[in-house]
């Protein structure tokens, strides 16, 4: 009986090293080291119910190694196995996303809300791709929950900002966007509220924002076509043509580039 509780520990052991050996492999970036270390794990003790949650994060692994269909079959093995598991339905309508099935991806973040309705990053992604597919309803559906209950949330805010530039209310947008600038500096947040300036006449404040666009990314196409535009509308063809070129050189599609000549 001693052997046997002793051969036990070892075996549990043995299972929470290759468990802490593929965390140190996923945090450095080593998605092959990883997956073959929780196999091994698995392999070790097929009855332990911490598989369900290797096999959630095989998943993302795989994905992270460019391998969405190995990704794609190791999550529907632990749907099978857990059903009602938020965090397997999260990991494979990523996965799905990431293949382009966006529809199965709508569908498992909707499975999800029915299980559990409370949960940002699922209604955030919903929203998202409802507004990507012109449903307005459901993504306002979506957007009136997170707003209710977590205001302050980055996510809600990005999807409102979205939400508001898709159905013209570009003043709307741009409180949205001023919040999250005031947390983050990031590209993506001026690229959308120097969009909302233009549309909204706001040429000086566009500019400003183009410019913190470049002071971060100055090597990014996309902001030089906007800067473009701008001039275009200052009436500075010069510098608009010179934006155009520049553009051109950092690889904008040609077709885009023509549209402001």
């Amino acid at each position: 009986m001693a052997f046997h509780s002793t051969r036990c520990n070892a075996q549990s052991d043995r299972y929470m090293q290759l468990i802490n050996e593929a965390d140190s492999a996923i945090a450095e970036c080593r998605w092959l080291d990883a997956d073959s270390l929780m196999l091994d794990a698995m392999r070790l003790d097929p009855g332990n119910p911490t598989n369900v949650l290797l096999m959630s994060n095989m998943g993302i692994v795989r994905l992270n190694a460019g391998q969405d269909s190995l990704a794609l079959d190791i999550l529907n093995q632990a749907h099978r196995i857990a059903p009602v598991s938020v965090t397997v339905l999260s990991n494979r309508a990523r996965v799905l996303q990431s293949m382009g099935r966006n529809a199965e991806a709508f569908y498992d973040y909707t499975r999800i809300l029915e299980l559990d309705s409370m949960v940002v990053e699922p209604r955030f992604m919903r929203a998202m791709m409802a507004l990507s597919g012109g449903d307005i309803t459901t993504a306002e559906r979506d957007c009136d929950v997170l707003q209710r209950h977590y205001p302050s949330h980055r996510q809600t805010m990005e999807v409102l900002a979205s939400l508001y530039t898709a159905t013209n209310r570009p003043l709307d947008a741009i409180v949205q966007y001023t919040k999250l600038i005031n947390t983050a500096k990031d590209v993506e947040y001026y690229r959308g509220r120097a969009a909302c300036y233009l549309m909204t006449d706001q040429l000086d404040e566009a500019s400003n924002d183009i410019a913190e666009w470049l002071s971060i990314t100055p090597d990014d196409a996309e902001a030089y076509i906007y800067r473009a535009y701008l001039n275009k509308r200052r009436y500075r063809n010069a510098d608009a043509e010179a934006d155009v070129q520049q553009a051109r050189k950092l690889g904008i599609d040609p077709a885009r580039a023509d549209m402001l000549r």
